[in-house]
C-alpha cells in the first residue's frame, strides 16, 4: 500500500543532506534561523539538535516538502 506521507522512507539525515546540497549552509540558515545552521554547521551537530527539538525538525521537514518534493 502506498503511503500519502511525502516524507515516507526519508531519514532526517537524507532530508538535511538534500537541503544543504540545495541551499548550502548559509542559504539554509536564511530559510530557517537556527544556530546549528549558522555556527560551525555540520550534518551531525544539526541532526543532534533537530532530533531533540520538535519545532525545528518540523520546519526542516516543511522546507523539504516545499522545496525538494
Amino acid at each position: 500500500m502506498q503511503s500519502n506521507d511525502p516524507l515516507h522512507g526519508k531519514t532526517l539525515k537524507h532530508i538535511l543532506t538534500d537541503l544543504v546540497h540545495h541551499f548550502g549552509w548559509n542559504g539554509l540558515a536564511e530559510q530557517i534561523n537556527i544556530n546549528c545552521f549558522k555556527t560551525n554547521p555540520s550534518i551531525n551537530s544539526s541532526l543532534k539538535f533537530l532530533r531533540k527539538t520538535a519545532w525545528a525538525r518540523k520546519k526542516v521537514e516543511q522546507l523539504y516538502i516545499y522545496t525538494i518534493i
